[in-house]
């Protein structure tokens, strides 16, 4: 599925040492890779013409793109909705917000004018930011794995204790620890890809290595 694949779960950046597959197999020689890691099939196109590519994530690749916004077909979705809104609705109302202010006179000390010029900054970096991401997405359609991956849904439990925490490994613009969703670039999320059931691992934080257990992976 990837020109680069993973290998005992641990995420490279393009550039770092990494496999490479070789007649579907990955063999076990390492090589420099210095070109972003690209799907091997083609990229499907919405309905307004934004190219989307649906991958299958069995396994962690070990080079990811930089620029790849993985995302679920729900946050996908969401954000095409945000853009539509700031594009149409929001951008009318803060050039109507903006005519007004300049019919007040003096712009030197007008605030409403410079309160409405700061709003419309937020406005175009914001619809800059959820271009890219759209630009660069890649859905994620979830395959049943015995390892830890994007879109899993794992249970861990730190060693010496009993209770138990659940995560769902999602891309970083999905991130949310209030609804326990965990990106896989995080310290915790990184160190658990890759792992499978029983396995043991540990994450530097500011309070030393902290170990925990894969309890379940679905």
């Amino acid at each position: 599925m990837y020109q680069c694949v993973g290998v005992g779960g641990r995420i490279e950046l393009c550039g770092r040492e990494c496999y490479t597959p070789r007649n579907g197999k990955t063999n076990n020689q390492k090589i420099k890779q210095t070109k972003p890691c690209r799907s091997s099939h083609s990229s499907p196109h919405d309905t307004n013409g934004t190219s989307v590519s649906t991958i299958t994530v069995p396994n962690p690749p070990q080079c990811m793109n930089e620029q790849t916004q993985y995302l679920t077909q729900e946050k996908y979705n969401e954000l095409k909705e945000e853009l539509e809104h700031l594009t149409t609705v929001r951008r009318k109302e803060i050039a109507e917000s903006l005519e007004y202010a300049r019919s007040l006179g003096d712009l030197s000390e007008n605030a409403e004018y410079s309160e409405a010029r700061d709003l419309q900054a937020a406005t175009e970096a914001r619809i800059s930011k959820i271009e890219d991401m759209l630009k660069y997405a890649q859905i994620l359609k979830k395959k049943r794995t015995q390892t830890v991956t994007l879109g899993s849904n794992v249970t861990i439990v730190k060693k010496g204790e009993k209770d138990e925490h659940a995560y769902t490994i999602v891309g970083s613009e999905e991130t949310n620890m209030l609804e326990g969703k965990l990106s896989h670039l995080s310290p915790l999320g990184s160190a658990m890809m890759g792992k499978k059931k029983g396995e043991e691992f540990s994450f530097e934080t500011p309070r030393g290595v902290q170990k925990y257990v894969i309890v379940s992976v679905s």
